[in-house]
């Protein structure tokens, strides 16, 4: 990040690599916030944005 930015915003569906989390929290760099899938699934879930929650009961039977 060059220029007025005190701070980057990373957001993806998928996970960030350890290069990329490393590279995120350098020493001397502006600080980057990485949000994965999983933590942007959790906050549309907090905010009720574009989604819905139910839950499901699977039942399996065992052979024995």
């Amino acid at each position: 990040m060059v220029g007025r930015a005190e701070k980057g915003l990373f957001v993806t569906t998928g996970t960030f690599s350890k290069e990329a989390i490393k590279e995120a929290t350098r020493d001397g760099a502006p600080p980057i916030d990485l949000i994965d899938g999983e933590a942007f699934a959790n906050k549309l879930k907090e905010y009720g944005l574009g989604v819905s929650v139910k839950m499901v009961e699977d039942v399996s039977v065992v052979a024995g």
